[in-house]
């Protein structure tokens, strides 16, 4: 029985690093994949002769998506923070009651 369960885990781990290694070489030797945008919208637009226009804020410019995602992380951080009374104390229905009207 005990060579049996170590027969289970090896051929387990060793699936898994098949798994792994055929995800990563897929992804690596793929071309870039197409968003939405690219695929669907601007073939859509073009077909109504409507033109791409570059975005008002452009986040792909250095760190500036991470760094809205650090300020928005931040924030929302600091209001669960400060309701963190409020989402997790255990009310009766009389509070509650008060609470929602």
């Amino acid at each position: 029985m005990k060579k049996r369960s170590n027969f289970l885990k090896t051929l387990f781990v060793f699936i898994f690093i098949v798994l792994c290694y055929l995800s990563c070489s897929s992804i690596y030797a793929s071309e870039k994949w197409q968003g939405v945008d690219e695929s669907v919208i601007e073939r859509f637009a073009k077909s109504f002769g409507i033109e791409p226009k570059e975005p008002l804020i452009n986040t792909d410019q250095g760190d500036l998506l991470l760094f809205l995602f650090l300020v928005s992380g931040g924030v929302s951080g600091f209001i669960a923070g400060y309701y963190w009374r409020v989402l997790t104390e255990q009310r009766d229905k009389k509070s509650r009651q008060r609470i929602i009207s």
